[in-house]
């Protein structure tokens, strides 16, 4: 006879088992963890530096004039994409800053990456290439 998975759960998180399974959660997480390091994997690539910023964690009612406004601060902005969902009308959350040269978009990394925009804290990062499927 064939037990629910629910059953086996709740079985499992009795006080007998529970004590035993986080021990081997613990180690298997700390065993994973330590071999990462040893083998200096990483878990985000970064990408080369290039004109255009990544920037993530925008409100969802952040404008391209904003977005526009706050980096232009650091040099000259050539052109500002904010995501728009389909749906809704509002921010995805996330958009594209086109810098006119290299150093002013490292100047807008270093300026705007965990700094607050429309009472959000923003991420910025250089973009990496849009991949083709399939290549």
């Amino acid at each position: 006879m064939a037990l629910r998975a629910g059953l086996v759960r709740r079985f499992l998180s009795t006080p007998i088992f529970a004590s035993e399974s986080r021990a081997a959660a613990t180690a298997a997480s700390s065993a994973y963890a330590s071999a990462a390091d040893s083998n200096n994997i990483s878990d985000k690539a970064t990408a080369e530096p290039n004109t255009t910023l990544f920037v993530s964690g925008l409100n969802k009612r952040t404008t391209p004039e904003k977005l526009n406004e706050a980096f232009s601060q650091f040099g000259e902005v050539v052109n500002v994409k904010v995501v728009i969902d389909r749906d809704s009308g509002f921010s995805k959350g996330y958009g594209f800053v086109n810098y006119a040269t290299l150093e002013d978009a490292e100047k807008g990394v270093k300026g705007m990456d965990a700094q607050f925009l429309d009472g959000w804290v923003i991420f910025t990062e250089f973009a990496r290439p849009k991949r083709i499927p399939g290549q």
